[in-house]
């Protein structure tokens, strides 16, 4: 009787919750199951304790790819599969998949929480629910289907034992759609530096999982007469935004490593020098994917300000990706733009934008930049340090922005950092993941659940603020 009575309190609190809320909870209740599956002897060797599976399964569930472990050694063939499933249920949207559950895990939902399911599955990109997951499932299955399939038949045919390449060949095909960056090799692709169809394959998975599966969905079902103009206001600027940040970034980052001479680009032709601009500009929008070690000697200063930039951004809203998001960051230009025009609407392609929208993307900005100076400064100021080693501020801030954007590049620091330093990033992480917004909103509605319920019945004056 006393564990149906526990049980049947947990319930009722976990109906009162709300989106924001249950979505948290449960994405850590996830990571919490992962952290016992990938620390047992079933999945992994005696060097991968309670710690280290802890945080391999917060970047796994948050698709960041920043590890402490040796995937392809201390994890054994299930470990991997296993790990394989959370890269999958954390791309396809730790939101999205939450809400969904909510619906039907959880019953008795009232009607208001169901409308609030419906309401954050639009604001992540996705709306609706049989359809949509099905569709979602249907596109990631044939894309990733597609890489692996490329992979072993022409990528790694260095492999020569043919289980062994199908398996590497179907695990960086959903780590690369998930824009994940986890990799069985410790050097990741470092050794297919110069291969075309490999280098081609994982631009192709990361960029098609960064689009978003509303853009994908858009362009299939106009598939018949496909036209630019014929797309959502969403999917032109989301496709017209990705593009040029790659094409401005891979140009930018080609110019800065060959004028300073950097040793990124030491031993490469200019064929592959293009090539690996563009790989490294498009693994940089949240992928975490390398094909040359990522450090001060092997890239410059402005190089690494670049790729932090591009990191920031990150993918697209409803992508497997993270970052502040293209949308966010083209709302933010357009609202520039008509600030300096002295335009009071913001418009973007003939269409006006709500203040609402951009409030949510200044929001989402500042939010997201003081969390990640937070985590800087936590980084910087206290002695996390396992050997002591003097890091730069650079690389602290690098590191702080790949685990927000939850893009994964390392630049030699995790691994060195002890545990508190380590669950800052965990907490990173986690935040860019879910969103700086959701957290934000949470918590509010935790803390201050009657305050808001009474600001939204008063009306206020208003007053001029000289800016």
């Amino acid at each position: 009787m006393k564990i149906k009575n526990v049980v049947y309190k947990l319930k009722e609190i976990y109906r009162k919750l709300s989106v924001p809320q249950f979505t948290i909870v449960t994405g850590l209740i996830i990571i919490i199951f992962g952290t016992l599956i990938l620390s047992s002897p079933l999945c992994s060797s005696s060097d991968v304790g309670l710690w280290e599976a802890f945080f391999t399964s917060t970047s796994a569930i948050t698709v960041t790819g920043l590890t402490i472990i040796d995937v392809g050694v201390d994890l054994n063939i299930f470990g991997q599969i296993f790990l394989a499933l959370m890269l999958l249920s954390g791309g396809l949207g730790l939101m999205a998949i939450t809400t969904f559950l909510q619906g039907f895990v959880v019953k008795g939902t009232q009607l208001r929480t169901r409308l609030d399911k419906g309401k954050t599955l639009d604001e992540f990109g996705v709306g609706g629910i049989g359809r949509t997951f099905q569709s979602i499932a249907i596109t990631a299955t044939s894309i990733i289907s597609f890489g692996a399939i490329v992979l072993y038949f022409f990528g790694f045919l260095e492999i020569q034992n043919n289980w062994q390449r199908l398996w590497s060949a179907i695990f960086h095909s959903i780590s690369a759609y998930n824009n994940a960056g986890f990799s069985l090799w410790s050097k990741s692709l470092q050794d297919y530096r110069s291969n075309f169809v490999v280098n081609v394959v994982f631009i192709f998975l990361i960029v098609m999982g960064g689009l978003g599966w509303r853009v994908i969905d858009d362009i299939w079902s106009n598939r018949k007469n496909l036209s630019y103009k014929k797309l959502s206001l969403h999917s032109r600027l989301v496709i017209r935004t990705s593009f040029s940040l790659i094409i401005f970034g891979s140009l930018g980052f080609f110019i800065t490593e060959t004028l300073l001479n950097s040793q990124f680009f030491s031993d490469l032709n200019f064929f592959e020098k293009v090539l690996s601009s563009i790989f490294e500009t498009v693994s940089a929008r949240t992928a975490g994917f390398t094909n040359f070690p990522i450090s001060l000697n092997s890239i410059s200063d402005t190089g690494l300000l670049l790729l932090m930039t591009l990191m920031f951004i990150g993918a697209s809203t409803g992508g497997t990706g993270g970052g502040i998001k293209t949308t966010t960051f083209i709302a933010l230009m357009a609202a520039t733009r008509s600030t300096l025009r002295g335009q009071k609407d913001v418009i973007i392609s003939n269409r006006l934008i709500s203040d609402k929208v951009i409030l949510k993307a200044v929001g989402i900005t500042v939010g997201s930049l003081l969390f990640v100076l937070l985590m800087a400064m936590l980084l910087s100021t206290t002695n996390t340090f396992i050997k002591k080693e003097s890091f730069t501020f650079l690389e602290i801030l690098f590191t702080c922005i790949s685990a927000f954007a939850t893009v994964g590049f390392d630049i030699g620091l995790t691994a060195k950092l002890n545990h508190f330093g380590q669950f800052i990033l965990i907490i990173g992480m986690f935040v860019g993941r879910l969103g700086i917004l959701l957290l934000l909103s949470a918590l509010w509605q935790a803390l201050y659940k009657s305050r808001i319920e009474r600001q939204k019945r008063i009306g206020y004056p208003k007053a001029d603020l000289y800016v």
